[in-house]
This record gives C-alpha cells, structure tokens and sequence, in this order.
C-alpha cells in the first residue's frame, strides 16, 4: 500500500494506491487564499498543516488497515511559493503563493544583476517563481529579511512537518531561479542576487531519491507503520 499528499492551492488530497496501483481510497481537505492587496496571494503554512492532519485523521480512521500497511508516502505540491523561517524553523511570514504577481519590478533587477540568469536557471524571470519573491521581501520587509534563516518551497515545509528535514527535489527546486540546471546544484552567483547563500536553501535530492522518514509520533497518530514510511 502507498500514500501520496498532494499539497495544492486550493486542497490538501490524500490517496490510498495499493501494489497493483489500484485506487483504494481518496479525501482532501479544502485550502482558502488570501489577497491582503492588489497582485498578492498567500497562504498559512499552518493551515496546510491543520488541513494535512484532518485528512489523514479522517483516512486513517475509514481506512485502518490500508494505512497500516503503507510502505512508502509519495509527496507533491505547489510550486514556487516561498516559507520564511527563522533559525528556530519558525514562520515568519505567510506564505507568498506561486500565483501572486507583486514581484515584477524585482524581476527586471534580478536580470540586471545576474545577464546569465536565464543560462544559469533555464528560465525567465518572471513573478510566480520564487526568487523575485524574496527579492520583494528584501526590499519591503527588510527587518523581517534579516531573520530569514531558511527558505523552503510549500511542499518543503509540509515535509520538514513530517520529517524533520530540510529538503526539496530537482524538479522544484527548479522553480524557484535559484537552481543551477545545468550542474544540478544550488547556484551562489543566483542567491547573492537576493542576498541569500546556499546555507539558506534545503539539501537537493532526486525525485525517486528517499528525502526522510516519518517521525515515529506521527506514524502513531495516523496508524501508519511503526517503521516510519519513507518519504
């Protein structure tokens, strides 16, 4: 038996896939948007969390059995979105979303600092990725900037929830301006454009690679294996 969480934008959904990838059992649980101004779009990072453990609770509870014999957990979501979190892995702000367009004057610095972005990256500059974001942060937020200690995408952070662990595959990773697709490593020349260094970014993995393993309470609380199902 597998399970895979998908962290959307609009729902957290859950899915039971037995050996012969068979649809055992589906839920989700429903995800608001918030649009404090004119092109922002954001999101609670607690709020996945709550949404994630409803699901699984309301799974786990119509499915006992199933979620006793998972043997792994597949782990998709949105892309591009930036969590800020302090040296203590607290939030400190919400969560800017992939959608949300205020970034595109610092799209047009980021070019100009760095003419070989679109070398480095393989992509444009363009607000839904997630360096033009912290750029923005840098720029309006700045007493909050100085206490970024760690940037993760939203999928990253629903597995350090689960996990503990600091880490985002290649295909997200991607996404965010700050990859280096070519060498498949974080890029030092892209984060200095946002005032970052590789020390804020999570480990890379393969999307096949195992990122962590779930933490035993967790696996207790959803009745899922004592042998923590890798993620």
């Amino acid at each position: 038996m597998f399970l895979g969480i998908d962290l959307g934008t609009s729902e957290v959904k859950l899915l039971l896939l037995d050996a012969q990838q068979r649809i055992v059992a589906t839920t989700g649980e429903a995800l608001t948007l918030q649009r404090p101004q004119p092109l922002h779009s954001e999101q609670h990072p607690a709020d996945w969390w709550q949404a994630t453990d409803t699901a699984l609770q309301r799974l786990a509870a119509a499915q006992p059995a199933a979620m006793a014999a998972v043997q792994a957990i597949g782990l998709s979501g949105q892309m591009h979105g930036a969590v800020l979190l302090d040296a203590a892995d607290q939030v400190l702000r919400p969560a800017i979303l992939w959608n949300d367009g205020r970034s595109g004057a610092e799209c047009a610095a980021l070019q100009a600092a760095e003419p070989r972005l679109q070398a480095i990256t393989g992509n444009l500059a363009m607000p839904g990725f997630t360096a033009p974001k912290l750029a923005w942060v840098r720029s309006h937020e700045p007493a909050l900037f100085d206490q970024v200690r760690r940037v993760l995408l939203p999928k990253d952070w629903l597995r350090l929830q689960l996990t503990g662990e600091h880490a985002s595959d290649m295909s997200d990773a991607s996404g965010t301006l700050w990859l280096d697709v070519g060498q498949r490593c974080w890029s030092p020349e892209m984060l200095a454009t946002c005032g970052l260094d590789t020390g804020h970014m999570p480990a890379l993995v393969e999307g096949t690679a195992v990122a962590g393993r779930l933490l035993p309470a967790l696996a207790a609380r959803w009745g899922l294996p004592p042998g923590t199902p890798p993620l």
